[in-house]
């Protein structure tokens, strides 16, 4: 017999918020500068949250908030400040070692 597979989701395996938080922190670790690839991650967290709920807290349509974070796009940081406050995220800085 023949193992199926399927392909993975993270936005199933995101549960907690601080699950999504630590996702986000190590996406932005790894973007190197790449906002596209931010974009996605939070539209992992989204869909994990469910994406018509993050719609309707961030003020934005389904379909722009999927185009936004899709990963192929550099979405305007109007666009993430909203996402990211809708999330019940928020946004830090520190002094890079």
């Amino acid at each position: 017999m023949k193992p199926t597979t399927s392909p993975y989701d993270v936005a199933a395996h995101l549960r907690t918020p601080e699950e999504m938080a630590a996702y986000l922190e190590a996406c932005i670790e790894e973007a190197d500068g790449d906002a596209a690839f931010i974009a996605k991650a939070l539209g992992d967290i989204a869909r994990a949250q469910g994406m018509t709920q993050v719609a309707r807290d961030s003020g934005l349509s389904r379909e722009r908030l999927y185009k936004a974070l899709s990963g192929e796009h550099s979405p305007s940081f109007d666009t993430i400040l909203k996402v990211v406050s809708a999330l019940g995220l928020k946004q830090s800085a520190s002094v890079r070692s």
